[in-house]
């Protein structure tokens, strides 16, 4: 065996030992992914709560105290939530299953052209065969339904202590991050790390404000127009419009067709149409800029895509996350495209904002 066969045998044994690690490493994280999603949320929601840890650290509070202060309050504003809209929720929820037959007659008598229509295409007969069904569906699933609960139950207490963790080493996580750069460079690591930690907890918080404002207006003008289980349709709505783009037109469509069911087409359901319709302008052009002036501006074709990817991904937490972390990506190449059109300016003397067009000819003498 000569030189060059060794060579090239050597190579060949270390290139199947690094195409093996790779191959074992991405089977652990797959293994782990469980555990690894819920990590995630837990730093998001971290990083969601380090704003108001650190105006209380400003305000000459220690870091441990404040994190326990922000942790007492949201459990308590949780626990309020749950506590005002779970058991009206569940009473609702019930009453709906159980009438859901009757609501679908109702509906089809409603109108002449809707009912040849369903009746044409077996729309009515299926929708009352589901009707007759769920009951039972749903007594045959109360096993299956108590061992999700509690391992929600189990997810949720995990996330908490995580969350908990990464509040307290919050500012060690993001040294240790800044660290990882060369020591030439860790200024504006540093600073990039800054600017990516606040606009993410500025995007989260702000996105969980507008959902609430949706949700609590949504039950104001359900109940005023009369619709049924306003309640259930509005925590419906709240939950939906976390979603980018689609989430808040996802929960007025669920809206309309439940009042277009339980009540009438005319007037709660087109009056409920036209409510979201309403609203949801607002909400884009009002409330949506006021809340997050200070996130991170993206197209909407971003947003769109951020959306659609993390949710085949993730599902609905991969939606929930993907703009927070188009977010991260936008500051990261934003500071990356300032640093380089810096280093053009400095190198041919020409402006950034147009670095193709040469600087102007002096005139002559």
């Amino acid at each position: 065996m000569n030189v060059d066969t060794r060579t090239v045998f050597r190579w060949s044994v270390a290139a199947g030992l690094g195409l093996l690690a790779v191959g074992l490493a991405a089977l652990a994280v797959y293994t782990v992914r469980g555990v690894l999603i819920l990590a995630i949320v837990a730093l998001f929601i971290a990083v969601s709560l380090d704003p108001a840890v650190r105006w209380l650290v400003r305000h000459r509070v220690r870091r441990g105290l404040a994190v326990g202060i922000i942790f007492v309050l949201a459990s308590l504003i949780t626990a309020g939530l749950v506590w005002a809209v779970v058991p009206p929720l569940i009473g609702q929820a019930i009453e709906l299953s159980n009438d859901f037959p009757g609501y679908v007659d109702r509906f089809a008598e409603q109108s002449k052209s809707l009912r040849e229509l369903g009746d044409r295409y077996g729309v009515t007969a299926s929708l009352q065969n589901l009707a007759k069904d769920l009951p039972g569906q749903i007594g045959k699933n109360v096993l299956g339904f108590v061992q999700t609960l509690f391992g929600a139950i189990f997810s949720a207490l995990t996330v908490i202590v995580l969350t908990i963790y990464f509040m307290v080493d919050l500012p060690r996580l993001r040294s240790g991050a800044v660290r990882l750069f060369p020591p030439a460079n860790r200024a504006n690591a540093r600073r990039t790390v800054d600017l990516t930690v606040d606009k993410v907890g500025s995007y989260m918080i702000g996105n969980i404000i507008i959902s609430l404002v949706a949700g609590v207006t949504s039950y104001i003008a359900l109940t005023a127009l009369g619709a049924s289980f306003a309640l259930p349709l509005a925590v419906v709505v709240a939950i939906t419009d976390l979603i980018p783009m689609i989430g808040a037109t996802l929960g007025a469509v669920v809206c309309v067709i439940v009042a277009a069911i339980s009540d009438s087409l005319w007037p709660t359901a087109a009056l409920v149409a036209i409510f979201f319709i309403v609203y949801q302008q607002l909400e884009n052009y009002l409330i949506a800029p006021r809340v997050l002036r200070n996130a991170v501006d993206i197209s909407a074709v971003a947003v769109l895509m951020a959306g659609l990817i993390g949710g085949v991904v993730l599902g609905l937490i991969g939606a929930l996350m993907a703009i927070p972390v188009a977010a991260v990506i936008k500051v990261l190449a934003s500071a990356k495209l300032s640093a380089m059109d810096a280093e053009e300016q400095t190198d041919t003397g020409w402006p950034a904002e147009d670095p193709g067009e040469p600087p102007p000819a002096q005139s002559p003498g």
